[in-house]
């Protein structure tokens, strides 16, 4: 499959697509605040990419990962 392209948009966390890089995000009162590290879901759980760890916060968001923005 390829990677959607979000050309930048948040889109809702409900239709991100599995084992690619996302910038994940969530929401504040400011808007959305992204996370400094690229996230893979696998088996229904989100993992830090950099250190193959767990992410413990549930992201709002998502959008393609693109280095570091």
């Amino acid at each position: 499959m390829s990677d959607p392209d979000t050309n930048g948009r948040w889109l809702p966390i409900q239709i991100a697509p599995d084992e690619c890089d996302l910038e994940l995000g969530r929401l504040h009162k400011t808007g959305i605040l992204p996370w400094s590290f690229p996230c893979r879901r696998r088996s229904g759980v989100w993992f830090n990419v950099w250190a193959d760890e767990a992410v413990l916060i549930s992201p709002s968001h998502w959008r393609i990962w693109r280095f570091h923005r």
